[in-house]
């Protein structure tokens, strides 16, 4: 079973900056696509940032210039640089992959700006 665990959220006042991490229990050179989502309270699940083993990366509009994803190392794949953070930005981030054609999802972390 393919767990993965997010870290890094919490508390940040707008314009400041948080890394989220993703924690995997399957090795990086299984996964194919990883990606964040966010959910906000009342909203949809939408799509932030996801990266491809190739390298090739997708940002949401909202995000662009402000959000980085990276691939990490074999423990920790894939994070989440946020700078600039708005208001706007707060909901609960997911972590997801792809492996084998087959999706898997943490369980969030909640991120909070205020202005």
């Amino acid at each position: 079973q393919v767990q993965l665990v997010e870290s890094g959220g919490g508390l940040v006042q707008a314009g400041g900056s948080l890394r989220l991490s993703c924690v995997a229990s399957v090795s990086i050179f299984d996964i194919d696509v990883m990606g964040w989502y966010r959910q906000a309270p009342g909203k949809q699940r939408e799509l932030v940032a996801t990266t491809t083993r190739g390298g090739s990366t997708n940002y949401a509009d909202s995000v662009k210039g402000r959000f980085t994803i990276s691939r990490g190392n074999a423990k920790i794949p894939v994070y989440l640089q946020m700078n600039s953070l708005k208001p706007d930005d707060t909901a609960v981030y997911y972590c997801t992959i792809e492996v084998r054609a087959y999706d898997y999802w943490g369980q969030g972390t909640q991120v909070t700006v205020s202005s």
